[in-house]
């Protein structure tokens, strides 16, 4: 069994064999996967990895599997690139984008699936069902087509049309729960006692978790084998923040990052739904659960179950927690597009809007080494940006398209001279600085 060793709570540290089991019976603390890492550094190495397939399963040595199932879709290694101009216009010398939109159902929620079915397939399951808010419902639903199981996916009957759609496309079965995120978490908790399934972020949560290593993994070696200065990561539940800087801290255990990583890593909240980064700013070592009411419903988790522990590795690495309002959401959206061509989901607008206003307020430094977690595809909420796009509108006459153009302050003249002008720092760093919310 891949070289898991057992799991272990991360409250008392009571250790349990690597089964279908996710709390502690003494504590009712959350498990983990424990590794013999000494092993895996015996016969893992950079050169090793490099020859691996162009997919999360290249560090397969690092995750708590044996096999990969047959149909598997291809889910991982996802571009990372110098956003130049976005880090002109936000100040930054060196801020690099992890493009998550490029996996199989375009968020990052392909990673703990893949990893999360191959465990289902190991464990003896025939049906895999999850608690989501939607990016998770598309990946579960899609690869246990590709796998040939059974699904069942369970919602919040007020997330966006366009994830249930294309939750739904895949032939499995939804379920649109009357009641947010932590409403539909509880009903699963139940349903997993009471029928034999696989439920990802439930049951089998301790391994599905691990699949979010792989956006580290990935990120250490894009860029050349050496980890970043700092990292902005979107902050739902807790647990992808967490497991990034687990992610770097493993690398070094196994010598494939000679010095322990230094990174910094900060977490990027709605304001509509921060109970993690209102913690983090009055210094609590509890997160109090608050009411949803945010555009961004992805990372919309009112009751974070690794709330606490995500305080903890960004107060670890000297990070920061910064939360935005749902205008600031969509100038991020805005901003992403205009400067690198990338169309993010409304977590992108939180990461890119919650990383200008750290830049604005000094966290951030321009000399720093800067990594930009984008986790989703923005087709998947569309409805946040309606509105926004204003057309030049014009009979087939040229005349008639160049009175539109003027009309709209265009010159097509100017724009043809060279690229679109990047805002200067200073104007849009300002639009993100701290108000007050």
């Amino acid at each position: 069994m891949a070289d898991v060793k057992a799991l272990r709570c991360r409250e008392c540290g009571a250790e349990y064999e690597a089964g279908a089991l996710y709390a502690c019976e003494w504590c009712f603390g959350p498990l983990e996967c424990v590794y013999d890492y000494g092993h895996i550094a015996d016969r893992i190495d950079r050169a090793a990895i490099e020859r691996g397939p162009a997919s999360l399963w290249r560090y397969k040595a690092l995750l708590p599997v044996s096999t990969v199932p047959g149909g598997a879709l291809h889910t991982g290694f996802t571009p990372l690139f110098r956003a130049r101009r976005l880090g002109a216009e936000l100040g930054l010398r060196e801020l690099y984008v992890k493009d998550d939109t490029r996996n199989p159902t375009n968020s990052f929620k392909d990673r703990v699936t893949s990893v999360a079915l191959a465990k289902a397939v190991e464990l003896g399951f025939g049906t895999i069902a999850c608690a989501s808010t939607g990016n998770l419902a598309n990946a579960v639903a899609g690869h246990a087509a590709s796998a040939g199981l059974q699904s069942f996916v369970f919602v919040p009957a007020s997330i966006e049309q366009a994830k249930i759609t294309a939750t739904g496309i895949f032939g499995g079965t939804v379920v649109a729960v009357d009641g947010n995120y932590d409403d539909v978490n509880r009903l699963c908790a139940e349903v997993a006692g009471t029928h034999p399934w696989a439920f990802v972020n439930v049951n089998l949560r301790p391994y599905y978790s691990e699949g979010s290593k792989s956006l580290a993994f990935e990120t250490v070696e894009q860029l050349g084998w050496r980890a970043p200065d700092h990292c902005i990561v979107p902050v739902g539940s807790g647990s992808l923040l967490t497991k990034i800087k687990k992610g770097l801290d493993e690398l070094h255990k196994v010598w494939l990052l000679e010095e322990q990583p230094q990174t910094r890593i900060s977490g990027a909240q709605a304001a509509g739904c921060a109970p993690v980064a209102h913690a983090w700013e009055q210094g609590w070592d509890i997160v109090k659960p608050v009411r949803p009411e945010t555009i961004a419903k992805s990372i919309a988790i009112g009751d974070p179950a690794d709330g606490v522990y995500a305080i903890d590795v960004v107060n670890e690495t000297g990070g920061a927690f910064a939360s935005v309002t749902d205008d600031e959401i969509v100038e991020g959206i805005k901003m992403l597009a205009r400067t690198e061509g990338v169309f993010a989901e409304t977590a992108g607008g939180v990461t890119v809007a919650t990383l200008a206003k750290l830049v604005a307020d000094g966290v951030v430094r321009s000399d720093e080494c800067v990594v930009a977690y984008i986790t989703g595809h923005g087709l998947k909420t569309l409805d946040a940006v309606q509105g926004e796009i204003e057309t030049v509108k014009t009979t087939p006459r040229l005349e008639d398209f160049t009175a539109a153009l003027e009309a709209h302050g265009i010159d097509p003249r100017a724009e043809a001279a060279g690229r679109a002008p990047v805002m200067p720092f200073a104007s849009a760093a300002s639009r993100f600085a701290e108000n007050g919310d």
